[in-house]
């Protein structure tokens, strides 16, 4: 499957310039079976990244623009009176689909939020008492501007703790933004991309990710650094079991994209910031990272 992760890389490559890190990390969410939350100034291309790789899965793709009008239903779906059966039909709503790309989620309100915990965890939504399964894989990739606070909503620690990792793009460099003016057109390069992978082959890449060997003292330095986060007197809220199970699934679908069918200490370094700070609550207005680059300077490596 080697051919299908390079093309993979490279067709996001095609519109997201000089960010190989980000794409890596998207693509350890989408292996790692995850869900991967963009957080960055507006205009780094967090949109053009969760698009382009809609785009390169041949699978069922939805948007979806959050705004403070935005309602639950509007999210999972809702029951319609079909007057011609004498019945109500089920109309669904985008989470019905295989990537879902929540756009500015920090913009819809607390309750509409909430129309995604059950999604996310359980991949299903319940409606008038209607269990109904959504298509698998399913992927939710979401973006919030976090320097924004004028009519927004912080995501509360609950749906938080539902991404597997978050990261930020980040500005280009010099080279990189020139790059970008030179090709003048590359927004509209998402609507050229082709689908290079299908809905069977991620799930099968997924299963091989889950098959990546960590040693047991590898799953010791997890648990260790996991468990320090709830023992800190800088954090006020630790990190949950959910999030030390994300860590190491990250880690194996890292070590997979590596080329690896084992993972190594550097794996779990490399991913700690990306897994855990967003999990976090530290005291007094300290930076969750400063926090966690301090823990993983004190707990010792295998």
């Amino acid at each position: 499957m080697r051919e299908k992760i390079d093309a993979l890389t490279q067709n996001l490559a095609r519109t997201i310039v000089g960010k190989n890190e980000a794409i890596q990390l998207v693509l350890v969410a989408l292996l790692g079976g995850g869900h991967a939350l963009l957080e960055d100034v507006p205009g780094v291309g967090k949109t053009l990244l969760a698009k382009s790789l809609a785009r390169s899965v041949d699978g069922k793709f939805k948007r979806l623009q959050c705004t403070p009008d935005l309602l639950p239903t509007d999210i999972t779906g809702t029951n319609i009176w079909n007057p011609k059966s004498g019945e109500f039909t089920f109309l669904s709503g985008p989470v019905f689909a295989n990537v879902l790309l929540a756009d500015e989620i920090n913009r819809a309100t607390p309750r509409t939020q909430s129309a995604l915990l059950e999604v996310m965890e359980e991949y299903q939504v319940t409606v008038d008492g209607v269990s109904r399964a959504v298509p698998q894989p399913f992927f939710v990739i979401a973006t919030q501007n976090p320097i924004e606070y004028q009519g927004t909503f912080p995501l509360p620690e609950a749906q938080m703790d539902r991404f597997m990792l978050s990261l930020s793009l980040g500005y280009p460099s010099a080279a990189e933004e020139l790059e970008m003016l030179q090709k003048r057109t590359y927004s509209a390069k998402v609507a050229d991309l082709s689908p290079c992978i299908t809905l069977a082959e991620v799930a099968q890449l997924r299963e091989y990710c889950s098959q990546v060997r960590v040693e047991t003292s590898l799953q010791q330095y997890i648990l260790e650094l996991v468990r320090a986060t709830r023992q800190d007197e800088e954090i006020t809220l630790g990190v949950s079991p959910r999030g030390t199970v994300a860590l190491q699934r990250a880690t194996q679908a890292l070590a997979f994209l590596l080329g690896r069918d084992y993972a190594i200490p550097d794996d779990v370094k490399f991913l700690v910031p990306h897994v855990l700070c967003h999990r976090l609550i530290p005291r007094g207005g300290r930076s969750a990272r400063t926090v966690v680059e301090r823990l993983l300077r004190s707990v010792s490596i295998p």
